[in-house]
């Protein structure tokens, strides 16, 4: 296994702008749990188990030919950001769970534009989030782990459900994902507005003409609706999914903030309305249960936002291919680095090597 060979031609910049500093992409809920874990205290315990025991499961039981279980206590948490799904016929009233634990996944009924693998240290110190380009070509996989078509890579989740995109991740990069976790766009926005509001920097004033959202440049306190929006953003972008890709990042590095900040850990009412905004709209593997969930927030209880380091996939060029449409080609060499770094927890060393696969400082995104 291990990633695919593109076979493609055509190769150009993206929009004329060479791929240099600035490729970095997207839910922490990981991180998220820690702050609230450690913020809300004993009292709230019970409260706490409940909440968690309440996430949604689905099993990975069915994916075959994985990589094998890395040594050491290093962490690879695959995050989806995903839609709640059209109303597709026979699943109109179904959730997340419950299609995937169906005896056939409802091919199409939902999409993933946010693909992140969480890398959590061994020794529980730092935290690394590595976004994969939506647009990735590669080789698709299905839930029991057969190889189908080539596709772009955001397409495994929609096809072949959550085992389809821990399987096709894996055989990109022969990484053995431990954990899934899965949130819905509505988890994003009503976790912004339970945390009060985000704040972001917008460096220039742009009209978006897809949601019809005109952004003016400056300081700006986010949350809810206009908060998904930023998020989501490509269109009026320079570099359209790239730019999107860093927007997202950005703002989760400022919610983080946010977060940490003592107007939202020492207040009882925004802990608990982040808590189930976060658990009300996020779906997990069947082996990560409240236990796990809740010793790994613990564990992260001395995390910074110093101590989280968000990047992408190193990218090649991107590719026109007849039939699919324009895609991302990832830099074979650089992305085995990255991959080995994530295998082997050396995250430090590839950073150390790779300073411009980092997220630009928060002016610096579009």
């Amino acid at each position: 296994m291990g990633r695919q060979k593109a076979h493609l031609r055509g190769k150009r910049r993206v929009g004329g702008i060479p791929f240099h500093r600035r490729h970095r992409r997207p839910i922490v809920f990981v991180l998220s749990l820690a702050l609230l874990v450690v913020g809300i205290g004993a009292g709230y315990a019970f409260w706490v188990n409940q909440q968690l025991n309440n996430v949604a499961k689905v099993t990975t039981d069915s994916i075959k030919d994985r990589p094998d279980p890395d040594k050491g206590k290093a962490l690879n948490i695959l995050l989806l950001g995903s839609d709640k799904g059209k109303k597709e016929k026979g699943y109109e009233n179904t959730t997340l769970s419950e299609d995937a634990a169906a005896a056939k996944w409802p091919n199409g009924k939902y999409r993933s534009d946010t693909l992140m693998i969480v890398h959590v240290t061994a020794n529980r110190k730092h935290v690394y989030l590595t976004s994969i380009p939506r647009d990735t070509y590669t080789t698709l996989y299905d839930a029991n782990g057969e190889p189908r078509e080539r596709e772009k890579i955001n397409a495994a989740f929609s096809y072949y459900g959550p085992n389809g995109a821990i399987s096709t991740v894996e055989h990109l990069t022969n990484v053995r994902i431990n954990h899934l976790a899965i949130i819905d766009w509505d988890g994003f926005k009503d976790l912004s507005s339970a945390v009060g509001g985000v704040p972001v920097y917008i460096p220039r004033a742009f009209y978006d003409p897809k949601q019809k959202v005109q952004w003016q440049a400056g300081q700006q306190t986010l949350e809810g609706r206009k908060a998904l929006a930023y998020v989501r953003t490509r269109y009026g972008l320079l570099r359209g999914d790239f730019d999107r890709i860093a927007r997202q990042q950005n703002f989760l590095r400022a919610m983080m903030k946010k977060m940490l900040s003592k107007g939202v850990t020492s207040n009882p009412v925004r802990l608990t309305r982040t808590l189930s905004a976060t658990v009300g709209h996020l779906t997990v593997d069947q082996e990560w249960d409240a236990g796990d969930m809740r010793a790994l927030a613990l564990s992260l209880r001395n995390i910074t936002t110093d101590d989280v380091t968000f990047m992408t996939a190193p990218v090649a060029t991107t590719e026109d291919v007849a039939g699919v449409g324009n895609v991302v080609v990832l830099d074979e060499a650089k992305a085995e680095l990255l991959y080995k770094g994530l295998r082997k927890d050396t995250m430090r060393a590839y950073v150390r090597q790779n300073p411009d696969a980092v997220l630009a400082d928060e002016k610096d995104v579009g």
